[in-house]
């Protein structure tokens, strides 16, 4: 016995070690002085040490009203050394959650972020990854990697609301990332469990006796908390009473190459499902944060592709300011504030307003790339943005010269292309556009062809058959809903599950103050044929739902898998939806509203597809959903649901499947006796007691692609592309020298062009395998690159790539692992 005492407390004399510091900046919680009272912290406290996640614009204020306390802070960072006592571990422009937005969006989080900080802080090292909030991703390791890093964090014990990680291993993990990448990490630990009485904490938030002993039982020899404090507090050093001792404050840099054994170390190949996350998800605010995020993304993204070829081709200038400035407001659009506080701040200055200002300055800076006037413009050029040949229907607002004239269009070659008049001052056509390139269009002086009548038929019965070359589409005329759907080109499958109680495209949910649950069935529906002709059919479906009307519009295409909706619902009255009422709101209790999205107001699709298995992406990944349902009620419970930009259910054979693609990031539905569905509306109290109401009209869109075999096979990351990327149109008011062009072409076709830019006179382009395994494949250019390099995110250049020719033009090889990308620099 006496042994057994000896040895225990020579093991609870080991040192524990503790991570804190600040957390927040200018737009998020920044007083005034407040760099003067970190500084006064180190002053009082010499072995306290500072780990920074400050928002970089902080510094530009800092500068102006505080240029002492900058001046200090700047020789705290001018120590490069292992043991400085202050470290930067968050250097993202506007602290992102990333799980929800886009793989471009969290590089230019990084390097825009790392730029502004280098202008402050130039000998700043970022050598470790670490975040307050939940601001994890699973393709974090390739990306940390390429911009140098040498560690990461994935704890976050004191700012749970939005969630946590999987608490799983011990001292050290080696994060496996969705290409193979690898970083060395702290993991929240298996034995770091979520702390009694709260909803926001884990036991590993102030080094407590439990939690310390509870990591030298399960064999941590150096265990460590951390708490990154709001900017703002007036705390001082985090640990104060109870706490045990000895714990030593440390940088997570020193923490990693002076206190750890870095030979061991287990791998984890941590998944997006490891990543446990909530917000409101479907009340409005969000949504249309979502939805502003998202479109200003794709924006900024095609009009950056679209400026380099003008660079390229007629040696436009490239408007980098402006794009620099896009950028900037959107990823401040990005901010996790945004998301899980959005009313926060004084009315018309909340977090929601600032991302609309935000995005429309990013848009502003896209559209002026492309001329959009068509007043008095004979030429047309359609961009296309992505790395494969497109064929799609394009609608062009005709110049008020044509508006009374019968029209012909001509291509690049004067061959007359077949096109349709819409209406007065539209025309639509099927453009075909070569990779990464554009197509010349010419208004001329001829016949219209007609619109033809072939794609409805009214049956007897009254109901609508819908029919192009890929679907026969029958929808009730009472209910308004489609109650079959044949895919043609696939063996005439039947998709949707006609025993299914629920009935496909309607809309259910909990009205709790209305009587309970409530459907669009209950009231006749009114159909409309809004275009009826050979290339595309779009109807109107009106219904209602507890007394607020509802518009559907579908849309089905010639020569288009893809079936699109819009969806409109105009709020008659402010109906609270969800599980219930919570009147009396309790911070610390478990269950919440809004984490239960089967009583949220769903768009339902049942699917003829047995033993079904659920596929979704992830920013540069993708994976196989190991969830036997997608619902939770609790904060101890959260499973990560979310929908990013698309998902898919397949037989449990791979034989068919169904894509689902959202307009912005939601949650989905999903479960063994529950069909897929998409979140469409929440309407009840949220976090810290907010209530999340509706405004105005609902507005969302969304697409559906039956397909055989599974999400690879049916190339759906390349259709998610093509939505995201839609063909460009600008118009020119004389002929160009060069009428049409391929600048790059992607052999690979799972391969995606995810982005091209240009920077100090050089083109950069990012290529992203996407569902491929790891192979060579071509990439050819329809200009000469002159030399070309593979770089880090970084800018670190890794090493020259051979510039070969054939009787093609240019081309080089390349090599990518699934899920991975790679950057090539072009010095122009």
């Amino acid at each position: 016995m006496t042994l057994w005492i000896a040895v225990q407390l020579q093991m609870r004399s080991q040192e524990a070690y503790f991570v804190d510091g600040f957390h927040g900046g200018v737009w998020g919680h920044y007083p005034e002085g407040y760099t003067e009272y970190m500084l006064f912290l180190l002053d009082k406290y010499p072995e306290w040490r500072l780990n920074l996640e400050i928002e970089p614009e902080t510094w530009d204020r800092a500068l102006k009203i505080d240029r002492g306390s900058y001046r200090q802070m700047q020789k705290f960072l001018e120590d490069t050394s292992v043991t400085a006592r202050v470290e930067y571990v968050n250097p993202t422009y506007g602290q992102p959650y990333m799980f929800n937005v886009s793989g471009e969006s969290i590089i230019r989080q990084f390097s825009y972020g790392m730029e502004k900080l280098k202008t402050h802080f130039p000998d700043a090292v970022f050598n470790t990854y670490s975040s307050e909030e939940p601001c994890f991703t699973s393709a974090l390791p390739q990306i940390l990697r390429s911009f140098g890093y040498k560690y990461a964090s994935l704890k976050n014990p004191n700012t749970c609301w939005g969630g946590y990680t999987r608490a799983y291993g011990g001292e050290l993990v080696n994060w496996v990332g969705s290409d193979g990448s690898n970083i060395t990490t702290v993991p929240r630990y298996e034995i770091e469990s979520l702390k009694a009485n709260s909803t926001w904490e884990t036991i590993g938030n102030s080094n407590s006796p439990e939690y310390i002993n509870a990591a030298f039982d399960y064999g941590i020899k150096n265990p460590v908390g951390m708490t990154l404090q709001d900017a703002g507090w007036k705390w001082g050093p985090w640990l104060k009473k109870g706490y045990y001792k000895p714990s030593i404050y440390t940088t997570w840099r020193n923490y990693f190459e002076n206190v750890v054994d870095l030979d061991k170390v287990t791998d984890w190949k941590l998944d997006q499902e490891d990543i446990l996350v909530s917000l409101v998800w479907g009340s409005q605010v969000l949504q249309r944060i979502a939805q502003q995020v998202r479109e200003a993304e794709n924006n900024l993204l095609q009009a950056e592709k679209v400026a380099v070829i003008q660079n390229l081709e007629s040696n436009k200038k490239y408007p980098s300011s402006d794009f620099d400035k896009g950028w900037q407001e959107l990823l401040l659009a990005q901010h996790h504030d945004c998301w899980i506080v959005p009313y926060n701040e004084k009315r018309g200055d909340t977090w929601a307003d600032k991302v609309m200002d935000w995005t429309n300055t990013a848009n502003l800076a896209s559209n002026a790339v492309y001329n959009t006037s068509a007043l008095k413009s004979d030429f047309l050029k359609v961009y296309n943005t992505s790395g494969f040949d497109r064929d799609e229907r394009i609608e062009i607002q005709l110049p008020k010269n044509w508006y009374a004239k019968n029209v012909i269009l001509s291509n690049a070659s004067e061959s007359c292309v077949e096109a349709q008049r819409i209406n007065d001052s539209t025309l639509a056509f099927n453009a075909q556009v070569p990779s990464y390139g554009y197509q010349t269009y010419h208004l001329k002086m001829g016949n219209d062809t007609a619109a033809k009548r072939s794609v409805i038929i009214n049956e007897r019965s009254g109901n609508y058959l819908l029919e192009t070359d890929y679907y026969k589409i029958s929808i009730d005329k009472n209910t308004g809903t489609i109650y079959s759907l044949i895919a043609k080109k696939l063996d005439d499958k039947e998709f949707i599950d006609q025993q299914s109680d629920f009935k496909f495209n309607s809309l259910r949910g909990h009205f709790y103050k209305d009587g309970g649950f409530k459907n669009n069935l209950e009231k006749p529906a009114k159909i409309t044929v809004l275009e009826e002709n050979e290339m595309c059919v779009k109807i109107s479906i009106e219904t209602n739902i507890a007394g607020n009307s509802v518009t559907q519009n579908l849309t089905l295409t010639q020569n288009e898998p893809r079936i699109d909706f819009g969806l409109i619902i105009d709020w008659k009255n402010n109906s609270c939806i969800g599980a219930y009422e919570e009147k009396d709101y309790d911070a610390k209790s478990l269950k919440k509203a809004f984490y239960n999205d089967k009583y949220k107001l769903l768009s339902l699709f049942p699917l003829n597809l047995e033993d079904q298995k659920v596929f979704k992406n992830s920013p540069f990944d993708a994976m196989q959903s190991e969830l036997e349902n997608t619902f939770f009620s609790s904060w101890d419970a959260i499973k990560n649901n979310i929908i990013l930009d698309w998902v898919d259910v397949t037989d449990g054979q791979g034989n068919y499947g169904m894509a689902l693609f959202s307009d912005h990031t939601t949650s989905y539905v999903h479960g063994q006796d529950f069909p897929l569905a998409l979140t469409v509306q929440y309407n009840g109290q949220g976090l810290w007691g907010r209530h999340y109401s509706v405004d105005g009209p609902t507005q969302i869109n969304y697409s559906l692609i039956p397909h055989r075999g599974k999400w690879r096979e049916a190339g759906i990351w390349k259709q998610n592309q093509r939505i995201q990327e839609p063909l460009k149109l600008e118009y020119l008011k004389e002929k160009p020298a060069m009428l049409s062009n391929s600048l790059l072409n992607i052999e690979k076709a799972d391969w995606i062009l995810s982005s091209v830019y240009q920077k100090n006179n050089d083109t950069y382009i990012r290529i992203f395998n996407a569902e491929g395994d790891a192979e060579t494949g071509k990439l050819r250019f329809g200009f000469n690159p002159n030399t070309i390099n593979l770089v880090e995110l970084d800018g670190r250049e890794i090493k020259a790539v051979e510039l070969q020719n054939d009787d093609k033009g240019y081309f080089i090889n390349l090599q990518l692992p699934q899920f991975g990308f790679k950057t090539l620099k072009i010095n122009n």
